[in-house]
């Protein structure tokens, strides 16, 4: 894609911003909500199945616990994001104001950004004075280099919240569809073959995603989730043997 020809700055700037990460927010918030929804309901249903035989109560709970952790995991995304945000808008409005109030000092300040970026003093000024010219390239200029921020990539805290709700019920779904279907006795069984199946995919393809070795990180998946279910499970039997005697 050429750059020739009249073409707004601060245009190009969102349009490579869109291309290159607008959405790593919600990304984040879909992965973790994944992870959360496999691990922490099929360990719930272990737990529980350890300390019951009757399919219903499993499910019950299973259900319960897909309902409980994917709203608390929209909750807490969306007021995560939401702080972050604000705290992120305020600081941007703050060097508005500045670049208002004292444009000598912040072309002074964007000079000496550009000479640590290894430009000359000549050059640095001349670059500064260029940016400088137009009010809403200097801001977004000054909110990367000085604040380390991408104006146009704060991060949607309905976005996190929607996609970390959706993701952890699609992951918390996973252990209780034998449950759902009423596969009885085979239930616990098929329940652990599809969630090691859902982890192996998961952690194989953040390694992949990672550049990491797939096979380590969907078998690592696999060992966290497998101690943490079997710890819920052992205290569920010691439970369920103490409340039966």
């Amino acid at each position: 894609r050429g750059l020739t020809g009249n073409h707004d700055p601060v245009e190009i700037i969102r349009a490579e911003s869109w291309q290159y990460g607008g959405t790593s927010g919600k990304l984040r918030a879909a992965v973790m909500g994944a992870n959360d929804g496999l691990v922490s309901n099929f360990s719930l249903v272990m737990g529980v199945a350890g300390g019951t035989n009757d399919p219903g109560i499993v499910l019950l709970a299973g259900v319960a616990g897909l309902l409980a952790g994917a709203f608390s995991m929209a909750a807490g995304e969306y007021v995560s994001v939401r702080s972050q945000r604000d705290m992120y808008e305020h600081q941007i409005h703050m060097e508005r104001a500045e670049i208002q109030m004292w444009p000598e000092e912040e072309e002074e300040e964007l000079t000496l950004i550009y000479q640590a970026k290894g430009l000359s003093k000549e050059e640095a000024r001349v670059i500064a004075k260029r940016v400088m010219a137009d009010p809403e390239v200097t801001l977004d200029t000054m909110v990367r280099e000085e604040l380390g921020l991408n104006p146009f990539e704060l991060g949607s805290p309905w976005g996190a919240a929607i996609s970390s709700f959706a993701t952890f019920v699609a992951g918390a779904l996973v252990p209780i569809i034998p449950y759902l279907l009423g596969a009885e006795t085979l239930a616990i069984l098929l329940s652990t073959i599809l969630t090691a199946v859902a982890l192996l995919a998961v952690g194989g393809t953040l390694a992949w995603m990672a550049g990491r070795n797939i096979a380590w990180g969907a078998m690592r998946m696999i060992l966290i989730a497998g101690a943490a279910a079997a710890v819920t499970f052992g205290v569920g039997s010691l439970i369920g043997v103490s409340l039966s005697a």
